[in-house]
């Protein structure tokens, strides 16, 4: 037999490539670093959902805020992501107008807040004043001022719960007015939230609209948001059949009513003399097809209504 024993060397690098290995499939090297203060509490499909909801809220937020300004509102989605409170509050301009909202039937509290930028040319709007006044103020609203917007809150709210029932039955109350980010203390710092900025035009005027609701309120409607999607879906089928009839009802289709008889050669059609007779084997009794892009759908008469040739309808003709 050959000699098999191992040198030194060999022995040396067959121990050293199994310890390389052991270290690539060390778990602790793939392991990812987790940060307590940023919680993931939402699922991506539920983020989507709620994304859809206040896409809704959008439109009819901008048509009740066009009413009730008399002028031309704006609303549109910015975007809708899961932040931790003291970073939500952060966002925020200061001073501000800021709402603490009740969450009823649930406990917790969320935020509304509206910027400087919007305040007070609605203030001014609902005053008497007009859309393009172009006012820069930044200053804390008088408690006037905020009774002045409560209307405006209102309709806004409404519109906002009405978003939300498709989800749940969830009511949105005004519990107490701030102007500074640092000084609410309704969640705890670390506090998930999901943060709702929107973008509101009037006239020359701008700015956003930012809603925080508290994420672990969001995530114990997880089944409720599981439900709407189910629901969604088992009724989508006649919503999706109307939008597609609808973006084809300005098609055209080529409509053909044939007398289907017997065929003939050519040489024997060539060979026709005056005085001959073609029998086609047609009963004038017999219905008529009718084609709809070269398929039989139909059968009836050819009529004629006025000086003009029509097809009456008489019956539905199988596919097969």
């Amino acid at each position: 037999m050959p000699d098999t024993a191992l040198s030194q060397q060999e022995m040396e690098d067959v121990f050293r490539n199994l310890s390389d290995a052991q270290q690539d499939d060390d778990p602790s090297k793939r392991a990812q670093t987790y940060d307590f203060r940023r919680p993931d509490r939402i699922a991506k499909d539920q983020l989507r959902a709620i994304h859809s909801l206040h896409e809704n809220f959008a439109r009819t937020l901008a048509s009740s805020l066009s009413a009730y300004l008399r002028a031309y509102v704006a609303v549109n989605l910015v975007s809708v992501e899961q932040l931790s409170f003291m970073e939500f509050s952060q966002c925020l301009p200061s001073p501000s107008c800021l709402v603490s909202l009740g969450l009823r039937p649930y406990e917790g509290n969320a935020v509304l807040e509206l910027n400087p930028g919007l305040v007070f040319p609605i203030i001014e709007m609902l005053l008497g004043g007009g859309s393009r006044s172009g006012l820069k103020i930044n200053r804390e609203i008088t408690e006037i001022e905020q009774s002045v917007l409560d209307g405006m809150f209102r309709i806004t709210l409404q519109d906002l719960k009405a978003a939300w029932h498709s989800v749940t039955p969830l009511e949105f109350t005004i519990e107490a007015h701030e102007t500074e980010p640092q000084l609410l203390r309704i969640l705890a710092p670390n506090e998930a939230v999901v943060a709702v900025s929107m973008e509101v035009r009037i006239g020359d005027n701008s700015g956003m609209m930012n809603i925080g609701i508290p994420s672990i309120v969001v995530k114990m409607l997880r089944n409720k948001f599981d439900q709407q999607w189910s629901i969604r879906k088992s009724e989508s089928t006649e919503k999706e059949q109307a939008k597609v009839l609808h973006l084809i009802s300005t098609a055209q289709m080529q409509l053909d009513g044939r007398l289907d008889g017997p065929t003939m050669r050519v040489e024997d059609l060539m060979d026709i003399k005056e005085d001959d007779v073609l029998t086609f084997d047609y009963p004038v009794g017999r219905l008529v097809d009718l084609t709809v892009n070269g398929k039989p759908k139909y059968r009836g008469r050819v009529v004629t209504t006025g000086r003009k040739r029509a097809f009456e309808i008489e019956e539905l003709q199988n596919a097969g």
